[in-house]
């Protein structure tokens, strides 16, 4: 599953257990500009590092599993939880990059020869 949306926040990686590591992110996805949905991802184990070069405003595209499990608690009460689980993040545009285009400088028309053999 893919959504773009704009990173509202990225945290550090934590450390879980021994051998669990994970990360998230909170996408701001503006379906209705009335109403802004606050989406939470996990990136876990390897993927943490995909988080490395995105910054709180970065408008993204998040590529994503959506996880469901059962869990039981002490009194018997089964519940179930969702996750949505990040494993591509590309940015589209960033809050600090530089996104105008880039341009030939120009030039210096005074420095041209005044050798012109243009046919017209």
């Amino acid at each position: 599953m893919e959504i773009k949306g704009k990173v509202h926040e990225v945290s550090p990686t934590q450390q879980v257990t021994d051998s669990l590591k994970k990360r998230e992110l909170i996408l701001e996805y503006i379906e209705n500009p009335q109403y802004p949905e606050y989406l939470k991802f996990e990136a876990i184990q390897d993927r943490c590092s995909l988080l490395d070069n995105v910054r709180v405003g970065d408008d993204v595209d998040v590529s994503f599993n959506l996880k469901g499990r059962p869990w039981t608690d002490k009194t018997g009460k089964k519940t179930y939880f969702n996750s949505l689980q990040l494993w591509k993040v590309s940015v589209l545009s960033g809050a600090n990059n530089n996104t105008t285009p880039e341009y030939a400088p120009p030039v210096d028309l005074s420095s041209a020869p005044d050798d012109d053999d243009l046919p017209f």
